[in-house]
C-alpha cells in the first residue's frame, strides 16, 4: 500500500474491530489487488473505498449486527451502515488531506456498496466484487457458516446460485468460481476454523 493508504488504514483500524471487520478488510484488500490487477480500475480510488466501506457497522448496536446483513436481513438496517461509514470516511479522507475529486467518488461508492445493485463506475464494480469475495475466501466462508448458524454445504450452495447476481467483473465471477471449487474440496475433509 502507498503511504497514504496506509495512513487510512491505520485511521480506520479502531472502528473496524467490530463484526470481525478487521478480517473482512485485509481479506477483500487482498482481491481488490488482485481485481486491480486484471481489470481496469483507479487505485486511488478502490484501495480507499475498500478500507472504509464498512466503517458505519461501528454506529450500529452489535445485537442488531445480524439482522442486517448475510442470506437474510433489514434493508433498512442495512442502509444504516452506510449512511454512518460515509459520514466516518469523509472525516478520515479530509483529516489526509484526500484529492476532493476522489474523495467524492469513494464516498459515492461507500454510500451504496450493498444496497445499490448496480454500480456507479468500474472502481464501484471492483469494490463491489471485493466485497463479497469474502463470503467465498475460507476464512470467510468459515466466519459466516459460524455467525449465520448455516450448514457448510447449504451456504455454498447459496454462494453458487449468487454468482451471476452479485459479480460485476469477469475476474469476480472467475474468483468467486475458484473458491468454490476449493470450498468444496475443504468440506470433504475435516475442516477446522482458520
Amino acid at each position: 500500500m502507498v503511504e497514504s493508504h496506509q495512513l487510512i488504514y491505520e485511521l480506520a483500524k479502531p472502528f473496524l474491530n467490530t463484526r470481525k471487520n478487521d478480517i473482512h478488510i485485509e481479506i477483500s484488500l487482498s482481491y481488490a489487488f488482485t481485481l486491480l490487477k486484471r481489470e481496469a480500475g483507479d487505485h486511488d480510488i478502490v484501495i480507499p473505498a475498500v478500507l472504509l466501506h464498512d466503517l458505519g457497522w461501528w454506529q450500529v448496536p452489535e445485537e442488531l449486527h445480524l439482522k442486517a446483513f448475510g442470506p437474510q436481513y433489514d434493508r433498512e438496517l442495512r442502509r444504516v451502515h452506510e449512511v454512518e461509514g460515509v459520514k466516518m470516511a469523509r472525516k478520515i479522507l479530509e483529516k489526509v488531506n484526500y484529492e476532493v475529486s476522489k474523495m467524492e467518488e469513494i464516498l459515492l461508492i461507500i454510500d451504496g456498496h450493498d444496497s445499490r445493485l448496480e454500480a456507479i463506475s468500474q472502481n464501484d464494480c471492483i469494490v463491489k466484487d471485493a466485497d463479497k469475495l469474502f463470503r467465498f475466501s475460507p476464512r470467510g466462508f468459515e466466519i459466516d457458516c459460524g455467525r449465520f448458524g448455516i450448514e457448510r454445504n447449504k451456504y455454498r450452495k447459496w454462494l453458487n446460485e449468487s454468482v451471476e447476481e452479485w459479480f460485476f467483473t469477469s475476474t469476480g465471477k472467475l474468483l468467486a468460481r475458484e473458491a468454490l471449487k476449493v470450498l468444496e474440496h475443504l468440506s470433504l475433509q475435516t475442516w477446522k476454523p482458520l
